[in-house]
């Protein structure tokens, strides 16, 4: 057992990868001998060299472009988009060409690819380099998307994405670059389409995502200790395929849901979760699902703006505590 950093954790999944598949190969923007703007890609460059792990000039569309093409004639490419906000400039080939390849083919041609990108917001890059964005993947038949919030899961689900035959869209949130997490040695293969129950309780379902969960977590030790509520916590880690049942397990126990998302309010998954709770699990609920996310705004850079923007361990606990007191 090892304690790394989130950012150690990326380089340790893909090394065991390109270690176990000779067929997986990098490419991407400056992951090469510079080791990543995030610094989550030193010394794969050195340890697999130039044919396998190639920066590529600034173009998402050309990253993407040699992406696929390497997938449809056999190779496993993991490509790299530096910002996640800078999937739109290559949607099309996200939304039509990825998702889309084996089923206008009948199975033909296959696309076993990983997109990994930095996402979301804490890290006062500005509107432009702090969405999170992972509601607009989520959307698309034929894409997964997944969002690790702990080093071990991000070695087990990256092995995950790298051997599902499926396009992958790989979150990594940027404010957990540098954060700590213990993990095993040796292997590690998680399973896409997996919840995980990080803090059992009785009073109450969190649902969070990424950097939302170690918040959700503070949370919940914080309404425990101050307030006697028990919540259960549960890190949902893939949105697409989405664990239904851990989800609605968890909300049968508690009857009650909430959902802490760093989207913004409209159309963010947590509405999807709700809609599912409510289709699936009504009778089950002592109130309403409550959704605690973003406001509907552009992130702002400003340290006290942002901070304020984003879902806080103060304001998921005081609407927890207020929701279930009235």
């Amino acid at each position: 057992m090892a304690e790394l950093t989130y950012r150690d954790a990326v380089i340790r999944g893909i090394a065991q990868e390109m270690t176990r598949d000779p067929d997986v190969v990098f490419l991407g923007e400056d992951i090469g001998k510079p080791g990543g703007v995030f610094k989550a890609t030193v010394g794969l460059f050195e340890q697999f060299g130039p044919v396998r792990v190639r920066d590529t000039p600034i173009s998402e569309q050309a990253i993407l472009g040699a992406a696929m093409g390497a997938a449809m004639t056999g190779l496993k490419p993991i490509a790299e988009i530096m910002f996640s906000d800078f999937i739109a400039v290559c949607f099309d080939y996200i939304a039509n060409e990825f998702p889309k390849s084996r089923y206008m083919s009948n199975g033909q041609v296959k696309c076993p690819l990983v997109v990994r990108t930095g996402n979301g917001g804490g890290a006062r890059f500005g509107a432009q380099h702090s969405q999170s964005v992972e509601n607009w993947c989520m959307m698309i038949p034929g894409l997964k998307v997944v969002a690790p919030s702990s080093p071990r899961d991000v070695i087990g689900l990256m092995a995950a994405a790298v051997r599902d035959p499926d396009p992958v869209i790989f979150f990594e949130h940027k404010s957990l670059y540098p954060t700590k997490g213990e993990v095993p040695d040796g292997e590690i293969l998680d399973t896409l389409g997996s919840a995980k129950i990080v803090r059992p309780g009785k009073d109450a379902t969190i649902l969070a995502l990424a950097l939302m969960v170690p918040r959700a977590l503070a949370a919940a030790e914080k309404l425990k200790s101050e307030h006697g509520i028990d919540c259960e916590v549960v890190d949902v880690r893939s949105l697409v395929p989405l664990d239904t049942q851990t989800i609605l397990g968890s909300v049968g126990r508690t009857h009650r849901l909430f959902t802490v998302e760093e989207n913004p309010r409209l159309c963010g998954w947590g509405a999807e979760i709700v809609s599912i709770v409510a289709d699936e699990a009504f009778y089950d609920l002592d109130g309403p699902p409550v959704r605690i996310t973003t406001p509907h705004i552009p992130l702002p850079a400003a340290d006290i703006l942002e901070d304020i923007a984003l879902p806080t361990v103060e304001r998921i606990a005081e609407r927890v505590r207020r929701s279930l007191e009235s």
